[in-house]
């Protein structure tokens, strides 16, 4: 699977907006599988952008987030506003090639 900054930017605005629970944060997504969405949160989690747990579920593993960190908060507050993401997207991509050498 493709890693897709658009959706850990939604994942990561999504888990902002939630107030933490007990156990996890339940990130539904438009145009986003569940499985999808297990993705990008274990790849966040191993980024160190949130804390997650893994769950086993009839269908295998899923992971849920439970909270943004302070390295999850900080790429936040610079993808937050849209102008500037997509900007910054575009000039990654265009000196580099791809956003995989992106870092906040």
């Amino acid at each position: 699977m493709k890693r897709d900054m658009d959706l850990i930017r939604a994942i990561l605005l999504n888990v902002e907006q939630q107030v933490p629970p007990e156990g996890w944060c339940d990130v539904q997504l438009p145009g986003h599988s569940e499985e999808e969405i297990s993705y990008h949160v274990m790849l966040l989690r191993d980024a160190g952008l949130v804390e997650a747990v893994k769950l086993s579920t009839q269908h295998g593993v899923c992971w849920r987030p439970k909270r943004l960190t302070y390295e999850g908060h900080e790429f936040l507050d610079a993808a937050r506003n849209d102008t500037f993401w997509n900007k910054a997207k575009a000039t990654a991509i265009e000196k580099t090639g791809s956003l995989s050498a992106w870092r906040h």
